[in-house]
């Protein structure tokens, strides 16, 4: 496994080590250890989870509060996403800005974003399935979300003059200057 810092230092771009053949492949999706050695500290993961999207739909900016606040390690396991955390922490000299990474099927390429960050994804290919590991269950009452598009963050999502499927909550979420975000 290879980690990278992003441009937000603290999210990472993981690259497991795939080994292939004309069989196949094999991989180590996730390891306790050599996570954990990667990203300088023990996270614990409470929860799987999987979503199936198809072309156009875009899923964020999410989050949760403490003392709810989830760590993701994310991945695309069918298609293509383009996957964006934002750094949501007032206290962080890179508060407000984003990094993009294209997660799919082929690249195996995992980020990990850490909590403090939000989270969203566009899905690139015909449809996606996206797997996420969380550091922290599922809180309704601690949810945030900012608007996907807010133009003080300015995400560049490759649309390609696609207009985004977004769900009820992702067309109400609030700007990022009304948005409640981390201290």
């Amino acid at each position: 496994m290879q980690a990278t810092p992003t441009v937000l230092p603290e999210v990472l771009l993981i690259a497991p080590k795939v080994f292939g053949d004309a069989r196949g492949f094999f991989l180590e999706s996730w390891n306790e250890a050599r996570f954990n050695a990667a990203v300088g500290y023990e996270v614990k993961f409470v929860q799987d989870n999987h979503s199936r999207s198809s072309r156009g739909v875009l899923r964020g900016l999410h989050y949760q509060l403490h003392p709810h606040a989830q760590g993701k390690l994310v991945r695309c396991v069918r298609g293509a996403v383009f996957d964006v955390a934002v750094d949501l922490r007032h206290s962080s000299h890179n508060f407000g800005r984003w990094v993009g990474h294209e997660l799919t099927d082929e690249n195996q390429h995992q980020l990990w974003i850490p909590p403090g960050f939000g989270h969203g994804f566009l899905v690139l290919s015909d449809s996606a399935d996206f797997l996420y590991k969380t550091s922290g269950g599922y809180a309704p009452e601690f949810e945030g979300a900012v608007r996907w598009d807010d133009p003080t963050i300015g995400v560049q999502w490759p649309l390609n003059g696609i207009t985004p499927q977004l769900s009820a909550k992702d067309i109400a979420a609030p700007l990022l200057g009304a948005a409640r975000t981390f201290d």
